[in-house]
């Protein structure tokens, strides 16, 4: 297998420094604040025969300033180059607006692009827009909202630690209540809110759909084995062609109200499904934490 090249980039206040030391932890060599005309040389060092074989991990965003204009442009160029690395990937931090104004207070840093009479929204909004063509070219966005900083070290290893680099693309599941927001990292968002809802039963409201009474409850909907068995039809269709495609990551975002219920057993329905068919699949529940939810 080829040595793995990341770019890490994304929202400021989203969680780079804390990716980057998780890269750190694989065995990475990290390099911080990259300006995207060095990606070529920097590749190039790390391609001579005396170079020490090894991962590599670069922190390229913003604070490169007017060098940052043309970071697509040399990425492309680099990935349609012949080296010692795989495929150069690109992993993008986000967060929401609310959660990056609530850290940048709380650290009372300077958002990078801040100029007298802008507001830190301002900022945001414009590194938003600088950002959105790459955020589209991202082959795994990660959503820092809700994530503690092992959170996200568990994610970087789950798909850039040596389990998760595999040759095959990874499919997550992630069930989420829509009160909570839709995740910023869904490619692909199912709603099944029209499904019966445990929540209403006694017994039930306080277990999450984990438990196999919920479990039962949900799968006893005469609307439920209709739905799995269309869904499980759309991503045996879709999953070929985002391969062939050469889409390396995709989130699949299941939704209920609260996300306790019923899309927690629809999101380990479809995990176990697309474990069957072979699929290095990862399933991760957000929001069964918040206990009350419909």
């Amino acid at each position: 297998m080829k040595r793995q090249l990341v770019v890490v980039t994304g929202m400021s206040g989203a969680g780079k420094n804390l990716a980057i030391r998780a890269f750190e932890d694989l065995d990475f060599y990290c390099i911080d604040n990259l300006p995207p005309n060095l990606l070529a040389e920097t590749v190039r060092l790390w391609d001579e025969p005396e170079a020490k074989p090894q991962n590599v991990a670069l922190v390229i965003d913003v604070r490169a300033g007017q060098f940052f204009e043309d970071f697509l442009k040399d990425y492309t160029e680099l990935s349609q180059t012949e080296n010692g690395f795989d495929k150069p990937k690109i992993l993008f931090l986000d967060a929401t607006d609310t959660v990056l104004i609530r850290r940048f207070k709380e650290t009372r840093r300077r958002h990078p692009l801040f100029e007298k009479g802008k507001s830190i929204t301002d900022c945001i909004k414009e590194e938003r827009a600088q950002l959105a063509p790459i955020r589209e070219r991202a082959d795994k966005v990660i959503d820092t909202s809700n994530l503690e900083p092992l959170g996200l070290r568990k994610e970087v290893a789950q798909y850039f630690g040596p389990d998760g680099a595999k040759d095959s693309m990874v499919v997550t599941v992630v069930s989420f209540g829509f009160k909570f927001g839709i995740p910023l990292d869904a490619d692909v968002v199912f709603d099944v809110r029209f499904l019966a809802n445990p929540h209403y039963v006694d017994a039930l409201r306080a277990l999450d759909g984990n438990a196999e009474a919920v479990r039962r409850y949900v799968l006893s909907d005469p609307l439920t084995e209709p739905l799995l068995e269309r869904l499980f039809n759309l991503v045996d269709f879709s999953i070929p062609q985002y391969t062939k495609e050469g889409k390396a990551y995709l989130t699949i975002a299941i939704g209920c109200t609260g996300g306790r219920h019923r899309s927690v057993v629809v999101a380990n329905e479809l995990g176990r499904f697309l474990q069957s068919r072979g699929s290095n699949v990862i399933v991760e529940h957000r929001d069964t934490n918040h206990i009350g939810s419909v």
